[in-house]
């Protein structure tokens, strides 16, 4: 078998042929092209590289000493149906070309075979898997999560703008904000509008994974590094080579993590777990995290270093109760959404409800929004959500708010009051108690200087006119 040439992260073709003479040369012009390639002799040994290796595409031979190339082809089908399988033959009939297309083979090439027209079949068939993955990644997208930053509030308006500045570059950038604020659909934006959008955008929550997992699902493993280890795996920075990796609470990351993470950002390399070799990648890092991080440097708990490569560029995401104006926006597109991605008729929200939803702090912010939203439309049993279709808590808080504005606004026009009052005592007593001179000094008619006097209920025994 031959060995791994090139770059482990481009892309890796397995050659299974029992002529060792064709192998060697269908290698040498692969690898001309740039691929990774190996090759083996046999079926079965076929089968073992494949699960070990996840080859990204497969030249194989009808003819093997062991297994069929029908037979591998039925096996691989089974077990990775989106593994594009070429078939080649020096013995091809009709019947085995359209029975290997019928089992899932991309192609049938006779032998003898052209070096040029097999190229262009390997760069047609990856490129076949590229859009698919692409198709996937992008209709997962369009369900789960908004395709733009949603609201037209001052603050999201210039952070529209930012991300169109940004997004070009390839700097590092921290986004900060609370829990359910949209992080994630920035950092989605950012990929989107950059010039690395045809690459991967890879998430990572650096919360929700284990502390003694985080370094194996970052930077993969080697077979046997580990118990359970019975293969190599790629990492998340292998898969988002060329693209971009979004490391979500990287506050939760730990001290040894943070250290190998500064290193790929310096050196732009790393090694698997249980690996000795360095992979050289080129990723651009974007990272969010809900806690105050300058804190966190001073207790200890994260790189100070770290923290200045990760924010060149710093998005801070405000709170939706500091963008209520955004939260109709909100709630039509949710609405729309649940109703698209079950397949039901659009439901309205009543303006009512609406002022209601505004009214609330939301604590969990547009996440808490939109599960809400969801249960509206779920439990309301009209095609017009009213308020009487909100949670109680709800309503009761949007009627509590109201009157504390009332309040406020009350308290405000009293300070207005007491401002005028003192103003007014002031002049009075600078010219000596004289209304005319009082009145002309400040600039109103006498006639209304006399109703504030007595709005105010100063004293007259003293005034002068």
């Amino acid at each position: 078998m031959g060995e791994t040439v090139g770059n482990d992260l481009m892309r890796k073709i397995l050659i299974v042929d029992d002529e060792k003479i064709i192998c060697t040369a269908i290698k040498g012009a692969l690898n001309d092209e740039g691929y990774t390639v190996k090759y083996c002799l046999s079926g079965r040994k076929a089968m073992e590289i494949i699960k070990r290796d996840s080859p990204d595409l497969i030249l194989l031979d009808i003819w093997l000493p062991d297994l069929s190339g029908i037979e591998v082809l039925k096996q691989v089908k089974i077990e990775y149906p989106d593994l594009p399988i070429i078939i080649m033959s020096g013995h091809g009939t009709i019947e085995t070309a359209v029975k290997a297309t019928k089992l899932g083979a991309y192609e049938f090439i006779e032998k003898p075979i052209s070096l040029d027209k097999l190229i262009l079949c390997i760069q047609n068939a990856l490129k076949l898997v590229s859009l698919k993955e692409e198709n996937k990644a992008l209709k997962k997208r369009i369900i789960t999560k908004p395709t733009e930053i949603i609201g037209n509030s001052s603050k999201i308006c210039e952070l529209r703008e930012q991300v169109n500045v940004v997004a070009p570059t390839d700097s590092s950038i921290l986004i900060t904000g609370e829990n359910g604020t949209g992080k994630e659909i920035v950092a989605t934006m950012i990929h989107q509008k950059s010039e690395r959008f045809k690459g991967g955008f890879v998430p990572v929550n650096c919360a929700a994974i284990p502390e003694d997992l985080i370094e194996s699902e970052l930077f993969g493993y080697e077979k046997g590094a580990f118990t359970g280890a019975d293969s190599k795996k790629k990492g998340k920075f292998d898969l988002a080579h060329k693209g971009t990796i979004f490391l979500d609470e990287i506050g939760d990351m730990s001290l040894k993590t943070q250290a190998k993470i500064l290193r790929i950002i310096q050196e732009k390399r790393f090694e698997r777990v249980g690996g000795a070799k360095t992979i050289e990648v080129d990723v651009r890092i974007i990272a969010a995290t809900n806690k105050n991080l300058h804190s966190e440097i001073e207790k200890g708990n994260f790189r100070e270093d770290l923290f200045y490569r990760l924010n060149v560029i710093p998005f801070h995401l405000p709170p939706l109760r500091e963008r209520k104006k955004d939260i109709p926006a909100f709630i039509d597109y949710f609405i729309q959404q649940y109703a698209y991605n079950h397949q039901k008729p659009k439901k309205v929200i009543s303006d009512q409800a609406i002022n209601i939803l505004i009214c609330y702090q939301w604590p969990g912010n547009v996440r808490e929004l939109k599960n809400m939203i969801e249960r509206l439309y779920i439990m309301s049993k009209n095609s017009i959500i009213m308020p009487s279709d909100i949670p109680a808590n709800l309503r009761d808080f949007s009627i509590s708010f109201r009157v504390e504005n009332e309040k406020k606004a009350l308290s405000m026009k009293e300070a207005k009051n007491q401002f005028e009052k003192k103003f007014i005592l002031e002049k009075l007593d600078l010219f000596d108690w004289n209304i005319s001179k009082t009145a002309e000094a400040i600039g109103v008619e006498r006639s209304n200087l006399h109703r504030k006097i007595k709005q105010f209920e100063i004293d007259t025994k003293i005034l002068k006119n």
